[in-house]
């Protein structure tokens, strides 16, 4: 139960020859034991029918082991090394084909971190040269003996997990905790691979700003903050997202009152509040009481909801400032089970001590102040316990003790609380979720109480796949909940009576956050592996209902629809293939509609070429390679035409249509404001210059979408930017302006035209009397 296989080398000229690094080790959540009796080197020269294990009579070092590390070299198959953990741990190197050991660099920390790290690589073309992949990346050219940084941090990321070395010996691709980074000469120079969107975000939240920015900690990554979508370019460079913090990044909230400002944290509730105009950064951590702060890895915080100033931090203690950090007080009593078997992290790590702050336990995960009621304070700790505060911290009830007692339905004793989450209507609602996955149990464990914590009611049913990180209520429909798991988005239309795995754009991965934006009716989502994800506009949702699915045709509550100004800035002009580009926001009046389609007619062929051009439509239309005309017309014709999407004006004129996709469930198609000029007219301004239809002004809108006799109609507003002040006066009037000069551009094109026809009418005459040769017709000629 304790030991399994951590390496495994295969000889290189023979492959019934393998050795195995077998590694005794248990980690819990309060402390880890690397080594024991289980660790060691066996080696097998017939595919594993037979195993010896090789002892301090072959050379390696006496006593318990931990972690060893293992590679052939390459170019001579006799020479093999092994990074070995042990009480003094050491590089050995074998040059027998690792029948036989010995010693050849003991260094402090030759072998750091075992059992973070452990990774050795040899040189395919030299048996001398070695690679150590640990926090650095470090090479020896004399076999081991020495050893030296081959990158520095300017130069890459630290804390290295991977090393591919190709067969020239030069090519050096290295994966560690901040990506991938190339060499292509031994380990000189070094080029980041910049277009891959991993990242393991812990937190994620937003502000209210025009575009909003997502707030976010990420693995050893620091914390970050950027924009959801953006108006002055065509897409989401990584330029538009700066750090905020270093070290392992968590929980990160902006500042109520000050925009660009607010408070991070790295490992161990280091605090701190930023201020991205100046760029500055003062750490906050409250000063210790006369009993040590306990902060965990991923330390509880929040920001008030009532008071802007006021921030929650939490050890095993809360801590309340009311001046954003600047002073604080200690509003409870310690809210963990106190157990001083699991408070010994400063002895972890067995044959090798590691004290990071990860194995810190008896602590506060989660803080949620009730943003309906003033005063109360939802807390999780890692222990499991859920306590509540109804008068702003003067007393505290531990409301999760019938919960966590085990056996069916319940939670087993002292499980870590991952999530607590206040409900946005009701005081007296909270969720939370437990996650037992470091004792090797991954049942999901959801529950919702509706009375302070008095009864509780578990939300789990037998779609939620994986233990639960985090579970998120809508801001409209409390009924509409969304789940985040080991495995992937979950979501729920009757308040967690039942759950569907939401696959649509969002791959299968640790979900650790949710947050849904008020304002723009976005979801959110902070992936731990794939980095982050937004939903945009899921307010179609909250009207699902098992009456609506059964309809023909319905159209969803169109928002109010913003006609941004867009610029053209941008740092790069042609980025290549290598430079990421994050999909961007649709832009326009957003119309969504659910479809239940009728069988095709046998007469309409399905075109097998609609889902190339759908591909190619959005690719372009990401890389913002297509103008809003093109973009119209490749949609138009890849679109269903049995979906006719008609928009009025106020008058009840038909100023746009549009076809649909035709597609089984929630449809959703775009207008970008613009008027549709009549077929003729639109025919006659077909050419290099064309330009279709005036952008619409301000007001009020109606859409109306048809199918096989099936009509839906919603009114809509349109409105201008909200960032600028603008002259409505000044609009209508360049309305006016736009359609008089429409007029005169098509009463010239349709000019143009008509020369052009005239033109070729004469053209045909002069070739039909060049071909009848009449002599009465040369003087014509």
């Amino acid at each position: 139960e304790k030991t399994g296989a951590a390496d495994m080398a295969m000889a290189p000229d023979n492959p019934l020859k393998i050795i195995v690094a077998m590694w005794q080790f248990r980690r819990w959540p309060w402390f880890f034991k690397s080594g024991g009796p289980g660790s060691g080197l066996y080696i097998t020269e017939d595919g594993g029918k037979t195993w010896r294990k090789l002892t301090a009579e072959d050379g390696l070092p006496a006593g318990e082991l931990g972690r060893i590390g293992i590679a052939f070299a390459p170019s001579n198959p006799r020479v093999v090394y092994a990074i070995v953990e042990a009480s003094k741990s050491a590089l050995f190197r074998s040059d027998d084909g690792g029948f036989t050991w010995r010693m050849v660099n003991n260094e402090e920390n030759i072998h750091s971190r075992p059992f973070y790290y452990s990774g050795i690589k040899v040189n395919p073309k030299n048996e001398n040269i070695v690679y150590l992949v640990q926090s650095q990346l470090r090479v020896s050219e004399d076999g081991g003996r020495t050893f030296r940084p081959l990158a520095s941090f300017r130069q890459s990321h630290s804390d290295y997990h991977a090393l591919w070395i190709h067969p020239d010996g030069e090519y050096l691709v290295v994966g560690n905790d901040g990506g991938v980074v190339i060499s292509y000469n031994g380990g000189q120079t070094w080029r980041f691979v910049a277009n891959l969107p991993l990242g393991q975000y812990y937190h994620v939240s937003f502000d209210n700003q025009i575009p909003y920015n997502v707030y976010g900690g990420l693995q050893d990554n620091g914390s970050w903050v950027g924009p959801a979508y953006v108006l002055k370019e065509r897409g989401l460079y990584n330029y538009f997202w700066k750090t905020v913090g270093g070290g392992d990044g968590f929980d990160v909230e902006p500042d109520p009152e000050k925009p660009g400002a607010g408070y991070g944290m790295s490992q161990g509730g280091n605090l701190y509040y930023f201020d991205m105009t100046t760029g500055t950064s003062i750490n906050i951590v409250p000063t210790e009481s006369e009993v040590k702060h306990r902060y965990n890895w991923n330390a509880g915080f929040a920001v008030d909801p009532f008071e802007p100033a006021t921030i929650y931090l939490g050890s095993q203690f809360v801590h309340r400032s009311r001046d954003k950090g600047r002073t604080w007080e200690i509003i409870s009593p310690d809210l963990t089970t106190n157990n001083p078997e699991k408070q010994r992290q400063a002895e972890s790590g067995g044959l090798t001590l590691d004290v990071t702050n990860a194995e810190n336990h008896c602590t506060i995960t989660c803080i949620a102040p009730s943003p309906v009621q003033k005063g109360v304070i939802w807390v999780g700790t890692d222990d499991g316990n859920v306590q509540l505060t109804r008068d702003g911290g003067q007393t505290w009830e531990l409301v999760s003790k019938k919960l966590t007692v085990g056996g069916k339905g319940k939670v087993p004793p002292e499980t870590w609380v991952s999530h607590v989450e206040a409900s946005k209507f009701d005081a007296a609602t909270a969720y939370v979720c437990f996650d037992d996955h470091r004792r090797a149990n991954w049942t999901p464990y959801v529950y919702v109480t509706h009375d302070f914590g008095r009864t509780w009611q578990s939300l789990v049913t037998p779609e939620i796949d994986g233990f639960v990180h985090v579970i998120e209520e809508d801001t409209v429909n409390p009924n509409l909940l969304f789940l985040g798991t080991e495995f992937g988005l979950y979501v729920s239309f009757n308040g967690g009576q039942s759950w569907m795995k939401w696959t649509q754009g969002v791959p299968t991965v640790p979900v650790r956050d949710l947050a849904v934006h008020p304002r723009e009716n976005d979801l959110i989502i902070a992936t731990h592996g794939r980095s982050l994800f937004i939903i945009d506009d899921i307010s179609p949702l909250r009207e699902l209902s098992a009456a609506l699915l059964k309809k023909k045709l319905h159209l969803f509550k169109v928002p109010e629809a913003y006609q941004f100004i867009r610029g053209g800035l941008s740092s790069y002009l042609s980025p290549g293939d290598t430079a990421f580009t994050g999909e961007n926001k649709r832009f326009g009046a957003c119309f969504t509609y659910y479809l239940l389609p009728s069988k095709k007619k046998g007469q309409e062929k399905k075109d097998p070429q609609a889902a190339n051009r759908r591909a190619l439509m959005e690719r372009m239309r990401q890389a913002g390679m297509m103008g809003q005309r093109a973009a119209r017309m490749m949609a138009m014709r890849s679109t269903s035409s049995r979906v006719k999407i008609i928009i009025e004006n106020k008058e009840g004129q038909v100023i746009a249509q549009l076809n649909g996709p035709e597609e089984k469930g929630i449809n959703r198609v775009y207008w970008n404001f613009q008027e549709q000029l009549p077929a003729q007219d639109e025919q006659s301004t077909r050419g290099r210059f064309g330009r279709g239809g005036v952008t619409v002004l301000p007001g009020e809108y109606t859409v109306r979408i048809k199918y096989e006799g099936q009509e839906v109609s919603q009114t809509f507003q349109v409105k201008t930017d909200p960032r600028f002040t603008i002259d409505l006066k000044v609009l209508q009037e360049n309305y006016k302006m736009a359609k008089e000069a429409q007029k005169l551009s098509l009463a010239l094109n349709k000019a143009r035209q008509r020369i052009k026809e005239t033109q070729e009418a004469l053209k045909t005459i002069a070739t039909a009397l060049r071909q009848q040769r009449l002599p009465q017709m040369k003087e014509l000629m």
